[in-house]
Formats: C-alpha cells, sequence, structure tokens
C-alpha cells in the first residue's frame, strides 16, 4: 500500500516504514506527525481524492531535523567589478512513516 502526501508546498510518494526527507516540520525528534493524503494505492487499485481522501491517515515520527548542503548564488557583472557571492542552506526534517490507514 502506498500513499501520496502533501507537505510544505511539495508532493510525495510513501509507503509504511520508508525514510522521507522533507521542508522542515514545527515538530520536536521523536514525534507523531499526521499528514494530508491527496491519494491511496494498493497495487492497480488507487482512490483519488477531491482535492483530499478524507477518510486516510498518514502518521510518521521524526527521526531529526537538520540542514543540506551549501548552495552558492553567484551573480556578476563582466567588466564592472561588480561580484555578489551569497550561501543558502535549506532545512529540513526525515520522517519514517509509521502507518498507512485507508
Amino acid at each position: 500500500m502506498y500513499a501520496i502526501i502533501e507537505t510544505g508546498g511539495k508532493q510525495y510518494r510513501v509507503a509504511e516504514g520508508d525514510v522521507v526527507t522533507v521542508e522542515r516540520l514545527a515538530a520536536e525528534p521523536d514525534a507523531a506527525v499526521e499528514f494530508p493524503v491527496l491519494a491511496v494505492g494498493r497495487g492497480a487499485d488507487l482512490q483519488v481524492g477531491t482535492p483530499r481522501v478524507e477518510s486516510a491517515r498518514v502518521t510518521g515520527r521524526v527521526l531529526g531535523h537538520g540542514r543540506g548542503p551549501k548552495v552558492i548564488a553567484f551573480r556578476y557583472k563582466a567588466k564592472k567589478n561588480v561580484r555578489r557571492r551569497r550561501g543558502h542552506r535549506q532545512a529540513f526534517t526525515r520522517v519514517r512513516i509509521e502507518k498507512i490507514e485507508a
């Protein structure tokens, strides 16, 4: 069984036992979190919500938080001695999917 969940403006296809990296959640490590379910499937059978499947629930447990690799944004203008260097590290949360109920 699998489900399509939505969090952080993105959609993820998850199954029980999967570990997914999602946008940072405001939850402590080892806390339970619940995600909105957009679709639930088992094999060729797929139940799609409009926009959500109200009878379905996906619960997970927060494993921890972290920050991704540094991404450098470098801009310059040729022959003008204009240079701008900025860095960014995106925050994330690792979640283990524990249960999918349909």
